[in-house]
């Protein structure tokens, strides 16, 4: 199965540049040196993180493989020129950003490195252990289908799956921009990126990898739960561990969710997600946090893939927090939402109610008018002439003559009237 070939040639050549426990131990030795010595003061802390894109930059120019992949993520190509700057703008944090150079693009280049060290992580050790990942029935971990699969999660189905569910449609253009968006990010960190030419093709890339390629296992039901479990009761939203999982069947749909054994939550948390409010809640939650990343990450491995450590389903904290901050922000939003639409509700079926008597009487008065006031004139009594009168007066609005006074047409007016004039008093 094909995979990033360059970006992986070009890790090869980082590691002979810099190894990774090159950096591991210039860290312990610099800790050792200032332990022993306290009377000295601390020498200045070397750099903790290798960054690959810093070395990538510095040794472009004097290796062939770097050089070339360092021109070729510095290339943009023809097709993602002249895009709407406001569009791109909104879906990252500036537009300097995903321009060569920018934090965006820089990030994406990291994760094409990382992507190419975590694949020949896993493949020494399918090597020493086979059972620890068939190659074979699997196929090249983090290969181009995985990678297009990837881009794809974050682009077509956030169009057409996510957003709609959150209440979110965008317009055409905005569509075109999106994806070109990820088109891009696909080209930099050297995913296919021909599945995302045109917005009709992401959407049909999209139908098939649900279709075909989405088959939970045993590991993704465990990898669900536990990010579920991380989240839970952390500030800064609080919420709880049946929010979470009423997020999750609002945004991927119940089928997904029953494979993966997401919990069903019950009608209360599915209101609380009817008056739910877009916040800048992962971002905070993941990167600011302290118990998140705290800061943005340069894609160095934290938790090093080895024979010994496989992922097993987390436990439940007992530390948590009893108040959600979100949920009661939610509930609020939706008791005051039930109340506006309950207002205009009742507003507009009092004004329909008036409208469709107003529409009666009318049909009524037509009704009389064709059958009397058209009929033969030596045949109308007086009683007739009264009720054509009033009809008269009706359509234009005006009051009529009562023995007490003046009296405005209307539905109680015309019952009232009617039965005067039955019995003679006009």
């Amino acid at each position: 199965m094909s995979y990033d070939v360059l970006g992986e040639a070009a890790l090869d050549r980082l590691n002979i540049l810099c190894p990774p426990q090159a950096t591991e131990q210039r860290v312990t030795t610099a800790a050792k040196a200032s332990a022993a010595d306290a009377s000295q003061p601390p020498p200045d802390p070397p750099s903790r993180k290798r960054d690959l894109y810093l070395l990538l930059q510095d040794h472009a120019q004097d290796d062939e493989i770097l050089g070339r992949l360092w021109a070729d993520v510095n290339t943009v190509p023809p097709a993602q020129r002249g895009l709407s700057r406001l569009s791109l703008g909104l879906c990252t944090r500036d537009i300097r950003s995903i321009q060569p150079g920018g934090a965006g693009h820089a990030s994406s280049i990291r994760v094409r490195l990382l992507h190419a060290a975590v694949r020949q992580r896993i493949i020494r050790l399918a090597e020493q252990k086979p059972e620890y990942y068939d190659i074979q029935k699997w196929g090249v971990p983090i290969n181009d289908l995985d990678c297009v699969a990837t881009i794809g999660t974050f682009s077509a189905t956030l169009i057409w799956l996510s957003f709609p569910r959150q209440g979110i449609w965008l317009r055409r253009k905005e569509i075109e921009d999106y994806i070109a968006l990820f088109r891009y990010i696909a080209y930099v960190t050297g995913t296919p990126h021909e599945f995302f030419e045109t917005p009709e093709r992401a959407k049909k890339i999209m139908e098939v990898l649900l279709r075909d390629e989405i088959s939970p296992s045993a590991t993704s039901r465990i990898l669900a739960n536990n990010i579920l479990s991380s989240l839970e009761g952390q500030p800064p939203t609080f919420a709880s561990r049946s929010f979470l999982e009423a997020n999750c069947r609002w945004l991927n749909g119940n089928e997904l969710c029953d494979e993966l054994e997401i919990g069903r939550p019950g009608p209360y948390y599915w209101i609380l997600m009817a008056g739910q409010a877009f916040r800048r809640i992962m971002w905070s939650v993941i990167v600011e946090d302290k118990q998140g990343l705290g800061q943005e990450t340069v894609f160095e491995f934290k938790y090093v893939p080895n024979l010994s450590k496989t992922t097993k389903a987390d436990k439940v904290r007992g530390t948590m927090v009893h108040r959600s901050g979100i949920e009661k922000r939610n509930l609020r939003a939706f008791i005051f939402g039930s109340f506006v639409i309950s207002g205009v509700v009742w507003m507009a079926m009092m004004i329909l109610v008036r409208i469709s008597r107003e529409v009666a009487n009318v049909m009524d008065d037509v009704l009389y008018i064709r059958t009397t006031y058209l009929g033969d004139p030596p045949q109308q009594t007086q009683q007739d002439q009264v009720r054509v009168s009033l009809s008269v007066c009706r359509g234009i609005g005006c009051s009529v003559a009562h023995p007490e006074g003046s009296v405005p047409w209307n539905g109680r007016s015309r019952k009232t009237l009617n039965k005067r004039t039955r019995v003679g008093q006009f």
